[in-house]
């Protein structure tokens, strides 16, 4: 009987399995997971679960019961540490399992501060899994104080997460401005005036020269321009790299995270990838998506070709964020965009559509739903929108679906 093996217990690999089930595969699936819990929502864990408004078990993705019934045999709370592709066994500590085809939706790793710098320190957290989340809860109270080192979106909603609860927030940001690598100035100033308006100290073209400590703990943060703040925590928020560690040692390609084609294969025609680890062809290039439909889209095409479907993978690239009462939805990519067209709604609506040249290639649109929708939906289409008609807040987007 062929038996299936998914290293990464996250939102892919949770996804994966699941469609090999509802596609029909009767064969053995086993899901490997690094972290003891059941495979979680991650999204969450910066906002509603950090801010004490969603259960631990809200989080999971499936019940417990759900793999029991669909005979997936979970492992969780082990670590693979070898993969032989000549053998197609992988390695947990003394356990060896063979497989006849295996897929690595391992995801990706956050960034984290040197040891030199005081990284290393308690009090020093990054916000990626269940653990880090826990361990930094208790510290996020009133009369608190934290510094935030990055001003990417992770960092932003933990800022908003902090500072919702009375937290005294610094955010320091190196680069000129906030979310410069993801967006346009006009996203970046709307979101430094809604910090700025809640409290938050946000400092940019700052960056962190080191941090102190006493009894091993973090108390106090030197900052580039030699400022010193007194801190009794710090979030880390400056980025995340793709978990291919076991791809590299098992001899796989690597570009920008483990190489797969279209349809998710990697070099090993017996191993596919999908999620935050995979890299992939997109409109004539090659990217990597960090986001969970992604993950969750690339993972069930994976799937349906491990059984046989000789599918391509079209990804429709689309995110979120919330902070505070705003809620951010973001359709396409805008790299290589030229120029940006502003449409202001009524009250706190208004959106950002990314053009190049004339083609609308994608949109930020803030507490407007109905700007995101339309935008995503020419973009997923190959359409574009008149930029005088999407400028102007009295026109009505929706013609432009049938245009």
């Amino acid at each position: 009987m062929s038996h299936i093996v998914v290293i990464g217990a996250g939102q892919a690999g949770s996804s994966l399995v699941a469609k090999l089930r509802k596609d029909g595969f009767e064969g053995e699936i086993t899901l490997i997971g690094a972290e003891a819990a059941l495979p979680y929502q991650r999204p969450p864990l910066s906002k509603a679960y950090l801010l004490g408004e969603m259960e631990l078990e809200r989080l999971f993705l499936r019940p417990e019961s759900f793999y029991a019934e669909n005979n997936i045999t979970l492992k969780l709370g082990r670590r693979v540490t070898a993969i032989d592709p000549a053998a197609k066994t992988v390695t947990l500590g003394e356990e060896v399992i063979s497989y006849d085809q295996l897929a690595l939706t391992t995801g990706s790793d956050p960034r984290r501060l040197p040891a030199a710098i005081g990284g290393d320190l308690d009090g020093v957290y990054v916000v990626r899994g269940l653990t880090d989340v826990d361990a930094m809860a208790p510290n996020v109270t009133g009369g608190k104080r934290a510094l935030i080192v990055g001003g990417g979106y992770i960092g932003l909603e933990a800022a908003a997460v902090c500072a919702k609860r009375g937290v005294q927030v610094t955010l320091v940001e190196m680069a000129d401005r906030i979310l410069q690598r993801v967006a346009a100035p006009q996203t970046s100033d709307f979101f430094r005036s809604l910090h700025s308006s809640h409290g938050v100290d946000v400092r940019e073209g700052v960056g962190l020269e080191r941090l102190e400590g006493e009894g091993g703990k973090v108390t106090r943060a030197i900052l580039s321009g030699g400022d010193a703040l007194e801190v009794d925590f710090v979030v880390v928020g400056v980025g995340i790299t793709p978990s291919s560690q076991l791809a590299e040692m098992a001899g796989l390609e690597l570009e920008n995270g483990i190489k797969a084609d279209a349809k998710g294969r990697t070099s090993d025609p017996s191993i596919w990838a999908a999620g935050d680890c995979a890299s992939f062809p997109f409109q004539g290039n090659r990217i990597r998506l960090e986001s969970v439909p992604n993950a969750i889209d690339q993972a069930e095409v994976v799937a349906q070709n491990m059984l046989g479907a000789d599918k391509d993978y079209i990804a429709t690239p689309w995110f979120w964020s919330d902070q505070y009462d705003v809620k951010l939805q973001i359709a396409g990519l805008n790299t290589g965009y030229d120029n940006v067209v502003t449409r202001q709604g009524e009250g706190s609506q208004v959106s950002f559509w990314y053009y190049k040249g004339d083609q609308l290639v994608a949109v930020d649109a803030m507490n407007d739903p109905r700007a995101y929708m339309v935008a995503k939906r020419l973009i997923d289409a190959g359409k574009t929108a008149d930029k005088a008609v999407a400028a102007d807040p009295t026109a009505d987007l929706k013609p432009l679906l049938k245009a």
